[in-house]
């Protein structure tokens, strides 16, 4: 006999909001449901295709990191709290209602991305000046933070410069976020040195509690969020594989997809390797940074 308690369904909670991966739905006055689909976006697009249990992955891989750092969050209860519908075990998150910081907190330890693009063509990234002569993949002297706006679905984020983030939300505030920003990513990707993965770079969201301090909200830490490479192939001066959904970024952009991606065509269904190939890289970045089997990870069966 089964004596575990009944569980709401999804159609119990109210929708609030989606993006480009996740959905949100309220619970109640205080708390909210934050669902992790299998969505994978590249090029601003939403693709047809998912990866399988590409949610329960980055669900995985925040609970480990929400676990590890010792800086308030937005959990309001673990990865098999009742208030989760059966079916969403192990994707989905029972969170704070909080008011959002609307600012996107990056930290950056080496130079690539939209970070090198500036600093091709400034010598800084988002206002901070760097030492000339850097090149793709480079570390930087110091990890530097460099904010941005927060964009709307299929709109690109905007980098922007500390001083504006101040004027945004004043001095105070925008200095608390650059220094917890750095302190989380400088811990951050001390352990996942340690297990021979480099933070490149990571972008965090921040909440604020009734009494204003902040509080670390969203995803963390996930493949999602941050861009992991290999350490021991890591190479100055070229583009680093990444654990992420560089594979599916490739395969768009090659001659076999036959996708124009400057056009306005959404991109073509992925090849079921793609998938597959995917799927494996999530799961290698979050068993090998936690430690971990990704096969314990909880799902619907354990509900």
């Amino acid at each position: 006999m089964d004596t575990r308690p009944e569980r709401p369904t999804l159609a119990d909670y109210r929708h609030i909001a989606s993006g480009k991966v996740r959905d949100i739905y309220q619970i109640d006055d205080e708390t909210l449901l934050l669902v992790t689909s299998d969505r994978i976006s590249a090029y601003d697009f939403v693709l047809d295709t998912p990866i399988p249990d590409k949610g329960r992955i980055l669900t995985a891989a925040s609970f480990f990191w929400f676990d590890e750092l010792t800086v308030p969050n937005h959990l309001a209860g673990g990865p098999t709290d009742p208030r989760i519908p059966a079916d969403l075990v192990g994707r989905a998150m029972v969170v704070h209602k909080l008011p959002m910081v609307q600012v996107e907190c990056v930290a950056r330890g080496y130079l690539t991305g939209s970070g090198l693009s500036d600093y091709r063509e400034t010598g800084a990234v988002c206002g901070v000046v760097l030492p000339a002569g850097l090149t793709e993949s480079d570390r930087l002297p110091e990890p530097i933070f460099t904010p941005a706006t927060k964009a709307a679905v299929g709109e690109h984020d905007e980098n922007v410069s500390f001083e504006q983030v101040a004027r945004d939300v004043g001095d105070e505030l925008a200095r608390t976020l650059r220094d917890l920003t750095l302190d989380i990513y400088g811990r951050a990707a001390d352990l996942a040195l340690d297990r021979g993965i480099i933070l490149a770079d990571t972008k965090f969201e921040f909440g604020q509690a009734p009494d204003g301090s902040l509080v670390l909200a969203d995803e963390v830490l996930t493949p999602d969020s941050s861009r992991y490479w290999e350490a021991a192939t890591w190479r100055p001066g070229q583009v680093q594989p990444s654990f992420d959904k560089q594979i599916v970024r490739n395969w768009l952009t090659s001659a076999e997809s036959g996708w124009d991606r400057h056009g306005d065509q959404a991109p073509p269904p992925l090849p079921d390797e793609v998938v597959a190939q995917t799927r494996a890289r999530y799961i290698e970045a979050y068993e090998r940074i936690s430690g971990r089997e990704f096969a314990d990870w909880p799902d619907a069966a354990d509900a």
